[in-house]
């Protein structure tokens, strides 16, 4: 398996587990449920991707999914068939977020920037993301990317999300993060997240991410590095969402640069 390097900097650890600290009970995360982000990374390295466990309660997942209904919460809502992007339906919440939004935006950004970085270190990059999100904001509103990311996603039976890459002006973070607020099972059948990596000269690899309810993933948003026999070379990355055969799955999409 190829594999990168793994990231320098890391988020102060809890003096209680040795961990950094997960997001507070404000965010909607459970308190005891610290992140590991020496394995995050290392699997952001490895495979483009890592699951977090545990980021949400149920309750904090149920909290989530009944803002849907609140239009006030939103800037614009998207009929994916419309545009041929798959079927379904998703929102994009309006400034100001709700406040677990905002908390879970601004914590896990200051180590997935390390990462990040060391990705632009691998391939010759010279633009350097800064360690607090707010300052990345700033960035982007310089670049005229005013318009925030975060959305809800709802799918029914039948529908289905095309693979895509999440580009919305010059400012691109190159990590991600999903976070499913339906129980496999219960909720829904189905509804796979789905990752294609597209390799040079060879060919392309899908991959099936299981996650259950309060899971997050963050994966690569457009392209990373993999270290190759002759260095460091670019893979180009896709996500999705597989066919849901029954019931109705929302998740709440986390993008760290905003839109023009």
């Amino acid at each position: 398996m190829a594999q990168t390097t793994s990231p320098r900097s890391y988020p102060r650890p809890n003096r209680s587990t040795g961990h950094p600290r997960a997001p507070g009970p404000d965010a909607g995360a459970r308190s005891s449920g610290a992140i590991d982000w020496r394995r995050v990374a290392q699997q952001l390295n490895d495979l483009g991707y890592a699951v977090v466990p545990d980021l949400l309660m149920p309750a904090a997942c149920q909290s989530m999914v009944a803002l849907y209904d609140d239009e006030a919460r939103f800037r614009s809502r998207v009929v994916m068939a419309r545009h041929n992007f798959g079927s379904g339906e998703y929102k994009y919440f309006a400034y100001p977020l709700p406040r677990p939004v905002a908390e879970l935006r601004a914590t896990l950004y200051p180590p997935l920037a390390a990462v990040a970085n060391d990705w632009h270190e691998m391939l010759a990059l010279s633009s350097r993301f800064p360690t607090t999100h707010g300052e990345y904001l700033k960035r982007c509103r310089d670049a005229g990317q005013t318009r925030p990311t975060p959305l809800l996603l709802r799918y029914g039976a039948g529908d289905y999300n095309c693979l895509h890459q999440d580009l919305y002006g010059e400012q691109v973070f190159p990590i991600q993060a999903t976070v499913l607020l339906s129980a496999p099972g219960r909720d829904f059948t189905g509804g796979e997240f789905v990752l294609m990596e597209l390799r040079p000269r060879m060919q392309s690899r899908a991959e099936v991410v299981p996650l259950a309810q309060g899971q997050a993933v963050l994966f690569a948003v457009n392209q990373r590095p993999v270290r190759g026999a002759r260095g460091p070379y670019r893979v180009t990355m896709r996500h999705g969402v597989s066919r849901v055969r029954s019931g109705h799955r929302m998740t709440l999409g986390l993008i760290f640069h905003d839109a023009r």
